[in-house]
């Protein structure tokens, strides 16, 4: 018997083009994240997912897993240690020591003060101030037989976000310690005057003195 030879037909390559569902996924259900980071440097540092709460419970794991959380919540990680200065507390972090919900509710606070005062998305306004404040350089010491050597080293771009966010965090503190402005006013400002790249933003001053250590190291 002879096999009967089917007729292969040629089978159109059919492309379907999988169509993602987009959520409209808003931080505490009032901003949006979809914000674009400028510096091409510290694009895959500053991480916007979109997200409700900023916070991933510890679940990062792995090299460079601080960049996979979002920028609030790094904010919101600095700010428990905003009095840590250096090697130790220069000023005590009071009761933002383990207290999340209470830091959270400070970020956001902020964040409401900053949108009411650009009349812009605070999101989108604390990406623009941690690229005008992150630093470049920095200086190094170590020692060359007897004597201390510094030298002028390029900044990496996950520590530069790290340093600016602490700067923010530190500044803020400073400003609300034992006084009658609130710890969310003081940050608002920071934010708001490193946006503007002015001078009266901590994290500028500090910049800009890093950076001029750096140039005399060279």
């Amino acid at each position: 018997m002879e096999r009967r030879r089917r007729e292969t037909k040629p089978r159109k390559a059919v492309q379907k083009k999988k169509e993602r569902i987009k959520f409209d996924v808003k931080l505490f259900g009032r901003w949006s994240s979809d914000a674009e980071v400028k510096d091409p440097s510290l694009n895959g540092y500053i991480n916007l997912d979109a997200k409700v709460l900023p916070r991933s419970e510890g679940a990062m794991r792995g090299r460079f897993h601080k960049s996979k959380s979002h920028v609030v919540e790094r904010l919101a990680l600095k700010m428990l240690v905003s009095g840590h200065t250096g090697k130790r507390h220069r000023l005590s972090s009071g009761i933002f020591g383990g207290g999340w919900t209470t830091i959270l509710k400070t970020v956001e606070k902020s964040l409401e003060i900053i949108e009411s005062k650009t009349k812009k998305n605070p999101i989108e306004v604390l990406v623009r101030a941690v690229e005008n404040a992150a630093l470049r350089e920095e200086v190094i010491s170590y020692q060359l037989g007897s004597i201390m050597a510094r030298e002028a080293v390029i900044t990496a771009p996950q520590r530069r976000v790290d340093k600016t966010l602490r700067f923010f965090a530190q500044s803020a503190y400073r400003r609300a310690f034992n006084k009658k402005k609130s710890l969310a006013d003081s940050l608002a400002e920071e934010i708001i005057a490193a946006y503007n790249a002015s001078a009266e933003s901590f994290a500028i001053k500090e910049k800009e003195r890093i950076e001029r250590e750096a140039m005399g190291a060279r």
